[in-house]
């Protein structure tokens, strides 16, 4: 059971002795938003207190609340309000996550590369975050999928503020340069989810018929290339024979005549 012992009261810390934590969930801050924090903090101060931990004697790693505190250094701040935690860096990624969910502050990616760095570095179990996060399994694995889009596929979604509904559709397409051309429309034609579905299903049917095809013509292609050897053979091993070949615009007709060794005639077509 992971737990976190609560702090007692809180604490003022110079801000040079607090660095980033490299489980952070979120890396991403705009100017715009931090600017308008920091404003408010010039104002009013710092209402919620930030989260760390003690990893040396004077030194501190982030849990929650990086962009209060770079709003913070910002407004001219040299000491911000901390709340200090008694825990291990596993469990201080865990509630990093956490407080960066209840607060709404984690586009989809960030939170599935979150999912991704506590499952790939801190060892966390599928189970265990589904259970922290209050979801089943699928749901921490459809996270995950998200990431199989490329960073200028993630960064077009969040702008054009598609949700996780569009990417499942998106994913099912393979082809990184097919995809494109599918986001390309969805954004640009403002398509809906429907709309979106009915897309991408025409863009997979095509190319199952495409497939379907060409199959069909090597398959075509490999008996020709058999029959062209066969007679090839016969030329050599009897004395006379006579390929016929009849070409249309819709087929191709082979007709093969052999020379029977006891001089009877015998026509075979193929």
């Amino acid at each position: 059971m992971i737990y976190f012992q609560n702090c007692r009261k809180v604490r003022l810390i110079p801000v040079i002795q607090i660095e980033p934590s490299r489980a952070r969930p979120r890396v991403c801050f705009t100017a715009e938003e931090l600017n308008g924090l920091s404003e408010s903090i010039k104002e009013n101060g710092i209402l919620q207190p930030i989260s760390v931990r003690k990893v040396f004697a004077a030194k501190f790693e982030l849990i929650a609340g990086e962009r209060r505190l770079r709003a913070a250094v910002m407004a001219g701040f040299k000491s911000v309000p901390c709340l200090v935690f008694k825990c291990e860096e596993t469990q201080a990624a865990i509630l990093a996550l956490l407080e960066n969910l209840q607060r709404y502050n984690l586009n989809m990616f960030e939170e599935a590369q979150s999912l991704q760095k506590l499952i790939q570095n801190w060892g966390i179990s599928k189970d265990l975050l589904a259970k922290k996060l209050g979801i089943n399994q699928t749901e921490i694995t459809n996270k995950l999928n998200l990431l199989k889009l490329t960073k200028p596929e993630q960064k077009r979604i969040i702008s054009a503020n598609l949700s996780q509904a569009y990417i499942i559709l998106l994913l099912k397409i393979d082809d990184e340069k097919q995809r494109k051309e599918a986001l390309n429309k969805v954004i640009s034609n403002h398509l809906s989810i429907f709309e979106t579905e009915q897309l991408i299903e025409s863009m997979l049917n095509k190319d199952f018929c495409n497939e379907n095809n060409i199959s069909k013509s090597n398959m075509l292609y490999d008996i020709v290339k058999d029959i062209n050897r066969k007679v090839e053979e016969s030329n050599q091993n009897i004395n006379k024979s006579t390929c016929f070949k009849t070409e249309t615009s819709e087929y191709v007709e082979y007709t093969v005549r052999f020379l029977k060794i006891n001089g009877n005639k015998k026509e075979e077509s193929a």
